[in-house]
């Protein structure tokens, strides 16, 4: 996992954004249809659940309350922080593989981007330190699994000094300090937008609900994209994660009328105009779905993994040439996927260049996002080392034609 980033901020309301009028209510309940599921086989969480500080963590709180504070300048947020990061305390790892709660994710010492900060908020929370949340607006990063396409959006969190949960003084200051999981490089410049717990809960419940129907649990899907929806009818994702479990479940009129709920607000959304254009193909109106289409393409011209999925079927055919190249114009569209970087991976294996391949598979590592992806890559790489020593030129070749490429030759 990438190195906590800390950022003392000041001039933050420079780069806030935010609507000048608040859209209407959406009323979930015009189109939540409970009679057509079957109960939750889990339990629904509720906010005060998600955020809740398990004894174990409230023990460790106490158990290292006097190393929190030993900051040479009295900082219990950064003391907490680097806790958080240090490898003889915490020492959290990232981890995609579902989205945890608070409790869940201090138990395992790991969580995606949006478990982590919620674990976070709920330690801070026992020290009495307030926090906001933030929506970071980064470019789009796309991934895929079971025929599903996830849009990845971006939380983090800022922590004043405040009231101390165990001396009860007030330490009072004008500066915040930023608390985030990916590279400061990837922020830089990034526009953030303040939300409340409220929403973040949504995201997580909205989360629950993509991951249940992943794996075909539309019942269980259902029950939390429900939650999320009154948790925060302003939540808008949700709407389209409700559209698309509608679909998934054979209610298109529905399905359409949740997904309108999305274009209505953002008429521009392209996963709930291309999520329209599957379901009015299903009710076969077919002239409404291909005008829809064009304007998809419009927005987006080239779909997520279109060039991924013509490389996949170049590689099929062993054009590994032609599928290097299709990888490398995917990569050039979403750099840090870790699948893009294994499969460019194979394709210059299979065109014998072994340190182009061992530069890649080495990437994907780095990239990955769940432990099992990580032990797969590592285990290609050990194997690559064991049987094709490196070259100490090597990955000039692949320099050379990302620079071209992005040159646009």
């Amino acid at each position: 996992m990438d190195t906590l980033r800390l950022f003392l901020l000041g001039g933050l309301s420079a780069l806030l954004v935010g609507c000048a009028t608040a859209p209407p209510p959406l009323a979930p309940q015009a189109v939540l249809r409970d009679e057509l599921f079957k109960p939750a086989s889990e339990h629904i969480e509720t906010e005060a659940e998600i955020f809740a500080a398990s004894p174990a963590m409230q023990r460790w709180l106490r158990e290292h309350y006097a190393q929190l504070h030993r900051d040479p300048d009295g900082d219990l947020r950064r003391s907490l922080v680097n806790a958080l990061d240090s490898s003889q305390q915490l020492h959290l790892d990232y981890d995609a593989t579902f989205t945890r709660d608070a409790a869940q994710s201090f138990d395992a010492r790991s969580g995606n981007c949006l478990s982590l900060v919620i674990m976070t908020a709920a330690m801070a929370g026992q020290l009495d330190l307030p926090v906001q949340f933030q929506k970071v607006f980064v470019e789009d990063s796309w991934s895929r699994d079971n025929n599903l396409m996830f849009l990845a959006g971006h939380v983090n969190l800022t922590l004043s000094r405040g009231r101390d949960a165990f001396v009860r003084s007030v330490s009072l200051t004008g500066d915040e300090l930023m608390v985030d999981f990916i590279p400061a490089a990837d922020l830089r410049g990034a526009h953030v937008h303040e939300i409340d717990r409220q929403t973040v809960a949504a995201m997580f419940m909205n989360n629950r609900a993509a991951e249940a129907l992943d794996v075909g649990r539309l019942d269980d899907a259902y029950w939390w994209v429900r939650a999320a929806l009154l948790e925060d009818p302003r939540y808008v994702a949700a709407y389209n994660t409700l559209g698309v479990i509608y679909r998934r479940h054979g209610n298109l009129t529905v399905a359409e009328e949740s997904l309108h709920r999305v274009t209505a607000v953002e008429p521009e959304s392209v996963p709930a105009l291309a999520n329209l254009v599957v379901v009015l193909r299903d009710e076969g109106r077919t002239s409404e779905a291909q005008a829809l289409d064009a304007r998809v393409r419009q927005l987006q011209p080239y779909a997520p993994f279109h060039f991924f999925d013509l490389g996949i079927a170049a590689m099929k055919a062993r054009e590994y040439a032609k599928a290097r190249a299709l990888f490398e114009r995917e990569i050039a569209r979403e750099a840090y996927y870790h699948e893009f970087h294994f499969w460019l991976a194979l394709a210059d294996y299979g065109l014998g260049d072994f340190d182009d391949a061992r530069h890649e598979l080495q990437l994907a590592l780095d990239n990955s996002t769940t432990h099992k992806a990580h032990a797969l890559y590592a285990a290609k790489l050990d194997w690559l080392n064991a049987h094709q020593p490196p070259d100490p030129t090597a990955n000039i070749g692949a320099t050379l034609r990302r620079e071209a490429l992005l040159r646009g030759q």
